[in-house]
């Protein structure tokens, strides 16, 4: 136990957990962020903000305009009516629309004009590498791990060529086109040299294999991740728990890479939306408890895209150490729901989860999404301090900062088996 003396009291709990939150460099373990020099991935700037598939949605349902009227407009054009009808007719209320707003103001833009003039001057006139590190020194994060999809012909092209090491853009090789797209993907790992066939039997199971590991070998990726719809079924979908249990899941054991699990996508509900167009939906866990209980040796990252998953998700968590969860993904990340699942976690876990990510597909969202959530955060923290205090235990900023430290970085940092 440290020092009595350095106890802190009640009253001092609020600015001292502020202090730490806003002193400890975070690692933004998902993101569809891109390193430099996987040129022109990377999104940012104020049209991209704008026309971010939050800010879309919301659009339609204050905008008399088509979504096909609305995609075949230019960018700038698609910015520019989503800046004149939520921000010029309507207050700017929601998280994504507020966001802007932030994101606006910590650049010492006016976010209260009638046009974008202002805000497209100043990007024009930043680099990548100058917006990389503002942003990231803004958001107090060192790392934005990135997603990475083998199967992507303009991404996969670069790789190939050779791409160097960037620590700030930690890789992961993500396979969606592998265990959800197999059937519309197969063809091109044909073209790539591996004997691969459609129903992927014991030898197309190899050659998946050696993809995945040539691929790794390329990447260095931190874990592997698959985004899942809700209806999952370990048990019942023999096509793809055959690519579980016969590739994807002893890649993972050989390679020594958590897979992250991201459970709950209903894609395409209304396919006019384009990426807004896609829902969420209640899974079934009981495919997740087998995949822990079945694989020991595996290492799952998991979230869940319905609110109602998560206290299940706390409860398999208590029982299976090889399950890690993290963040408050997608429809979750809203300050009232993130406050409500991180409360839940910290009563039933502990410090043993990731509580946020920032899923950035736009640069500058990681500015004022790690700003909500250090300002969701503090008070849940601080209270959570307050109570372990009434109750006899005497706090210090030593193991808030360690705590923070657990919290932020070093959960994910164990679990891959990497520092970042």
């Amino acid at each position: 136990m440290k020092d009595m003396d350095s106890a802190l009291s009640v009253a001092q709990l609020p600015a001292v957990v502020d202090a730490v939150l806003a002193e400890t460099q975070f690692i933004d373990m998902h993101t569809h962020l891109f390193q430099p020099a996987l040129k022109g991935l990377m999104c940012w700037g104020i049209d991209e903000l704008l026309t971010y598939h939050y800010c879309e949605a919301e659009f339609f349902r204050s905008a008399e305009m088509t979504p096909a009227e609305y995609f075949a407009l230019s960018k700038a054009e698609r910015a520019d009516r989503i800046w004149t009808a939520l921000f010029v007719e309507n207050e700017p209320v929601s998280e994504a629309t507020r966001g802007v707003i932030a994101v606006l103001q910590t650049f010492g833009l006016n976010p209260n004009t009638g046009d974008l003039r202002q805000a497209r001057e100043f990007f024009s006139g930043r680099t990548l590498e100058q917006q990389i590190e503002a942003c990231f020194r803004m958001a107090g994060i060192s790392a934005a791990v990135m997603t990475n999809d083998p199967l992507d012909g303009e991404e996969a092209g670069m790789w190939k060529q050779g791409v160097a090491a960037d620590a700030r853009f930690p890789a992961v090789l993500r396979l969606d086109r592998v265990l959800e797209g197999w059937e519309q993907n197969y063809e091109r790992l044909q073209q790539e040299g591996y004997a691969v066939d459609r129903s992927c039997g014991r030898h197309s199971s190899a050659e998946l294999r050696r993809f995945l590991a040539d691929w790794a070998k390329r990447m260095n990726p931190v874990y592997m991740a698959v985004s899942l719809p809700d209806n999952f079924d370990y048990t019942g979908d023999e096509f793809r728990s055959h690519l579980l249990r016969e590739v994807i899941l002893p890649a993972c054991e050989e390679l020594d890479l958590p897979l992250s699990l991201m459970i709950g996508v209903r894609r395409q509900v209304n396919p006019e939306l384009r990426l807004a167009g896609d829902a969420l939906g209640r899974a079934d866990l009981r495919s997740l408890e087998l995949l822990c209980l079945e694989y020991p040796r595996n290492r799952f990252l998991v979230s869940l895209l319905s609110r109602e998953n998560q206290h299940e998700l706390c409860v398999y968590a208590r029982k299976f150490r090889n399950l890690l969860p993290f963040g408050c993904w997608w429809f979750l990340n809203n300050g009232s729901i993130v406050e409500e699942i991180t409360r839940e976690r910290l009563e039933m876990l502990g410090l043993s989860f990731i509580p946020q990510h920032s899923d950035a597909r736009v640069l500058e969202q990681v500015v004022y999404k790690w700003r909500n959530t250090r300002r969701t955060l503090a008070p849940i923290l601080s209270e959570s301090y307050r109570l372990l205090m009434e109750d006899g235990r005497a706090v210090t900023r030593a193991a808030i900062e360690r705590d923070v430290q657990r919290l932020f970085r070093g959960n994910f940092e164990q679990f891959v088996g990497r520092k970042i």
